[in-house]
């Protein structure tokens, strides 16, 4: 299997178009016959941070001076007020910037020629793994507490774009970790999980995690995920589980028979536990951020304790044959919906949504552009 070809309707997505220039290393083929990939992302901070030395100051002006302090791979930006304002000041990675030209433009970099190299640009394959093989990168994971492991697919059709890693993910991921106090020994929900990443990330804090999303293929992947990502500082000590939700069904799968299926037990402690849940770009179409958004008003009458959500979505533009014009239809549609959960008046449970600016820091080197948009969701039961 020397070329690997796409079919003309597959969806692409911006994190591998965009990846460094480096080895795509193709490990299997998944139960449908897909190529599955695996990729190597590191998180961007220093020792002292990830120990949340910042943390334990008494204040948030002294809390800033030590992140200035150790975030050496970032820079404040000018324009702003007052260091202690949240959400005045944002942050920059260093290396993606220096990428970038006065527009604003990715530069590529390219390899300098040798004089006696030929002007032609070759073909490069991904490299096929076998079980007589190690991965190269294999030594790099032993030595680094820091690098998340991830096997994706490159490309799928629209229902299978669960399967590909997408920014959202990574600003979510991002919040995540700058904000890992908050979520320290939670229960969390992530809905619609697809590879994983985001669900790891949380699993560094968090007691309990229900990763959740419909297909034994990619719930295979996403349990392997979590499995390649055991050396993650702190995920060892937190309890995984990779369960089917699907969002077009009003109850859990409780059937032993059927893989990532729903024990009594599961569910008792969902319930008693969770309080929060967590959503990254899933959507895409009108009919599933529906059943996003009845699945998550489902189950938060449910949970016994007030519950947070957090989601991102990306402002996607295009083309459409009914306006003759581009627009954000997906977008538009979720802002529809959150709009009708603020002014539900079922007299149970208020709802709130808000903004939240992305001034916090980049901890992926991905490109973090102005359409990237993380939601916060706050419940308050009525009576």
């Amino acid at each position: 299997m020397d070329d690997i070809s796409f079919r003309s309707d597959t969806v692409l997505s911006d994190i591998h178009l965009h990846m460094p220039n480096k080895s795509h290393l193709m490990v299997r083929l998944n139960a449908v016959g897909q190529p599955v990939f695996v990729s190597h992302f590191q998180i961007l901070w220093d020792e002292d941070l990830r120990d949340d030395k910042h943390s334990k100051n008494g204040s948030e002006r002294e809390a800033a001076k030590e992140r200035d302090k150790y975030c050496g791979n970032w820079r404040q930006e000018e324009g702003g007020n007052s260091s202690s304002e949240v959400g005045i000041h944002s942050y920059t990675f260093r290396g993606l910037e220096a990428l970038l030209d006065d527009d604003g433009d990715l530069e590529v970099i390219r390899k300098p020629l040798q004089e006696n190299e030929e002007h032609s640009r070759e073909t490069i394959h991904p490299i096929i793994l076998t079980k007589a093989m190690e991965d190269p990168t294999e030594e790099l994971e032993r030595h680094s507490q820091d690098i998340i492991k991830i096997e994706h697919t490159m490309a799928t059709p629209l229902e299978d774009v669960g399967k590909q890693i997408w920014r959202g993910a990574f600003l979510l991921a991002d919040y995540l970790l700058w904000k890992r106090d908050l979520f320290r020994s939670c229960t969390a929900l992530e809905l619609g999980a697809g590879t994983g990443l985001t669900s790891i990330i949380m699993a560094t804090v968090a007691k309990t995690i229900y990763c959740t999303d419909v297909g034994e293929d990619l719930l295979d992947m996403c349990e392997r995920n979590i499995t390649l990502n055991k050396h993650l500082r702190n995920l060892s000590g937190a309890e995984v589980k990779v369960k089917e939700l699907d969002w077009l069904k009003n109850e859990f799968c409780t059937d032993p028979g059927i893989p990532f299926s729903w024990s009594e037990e599961d569910i008792a402690d969902f319930y008693d536990s969770t309080s929060v849940i967590l959503a990254a770009d899933v959507f895409y179409d009108d009919d599933l951020t529906d059943a996003v958004f009845r699945t998550f008003y489902r189950i938060v009458h449910n949970l016994k304790n007030p519950c947070t959500v957090y989601l991102t979505i990306e402002r996607r533009l295009n083309f459409t044959l009914r306006h003759m014009d581009i627009s954000c239809d997906a977008y538009n549609h979720f802002r529809k919906c959150l709009h009708d959960l603020e002014n539900t008046s079922d007299g149970k449970m208020k709802f709130t949504a808000e903004p939240i600016k992305p001034a916090f820091p980049q901890f992926f080197v991905y490109e973090r552009v102005e359409q990237l948009e993380l939601w916060k969701i706050t419940t308050k039961p009525l009576s």
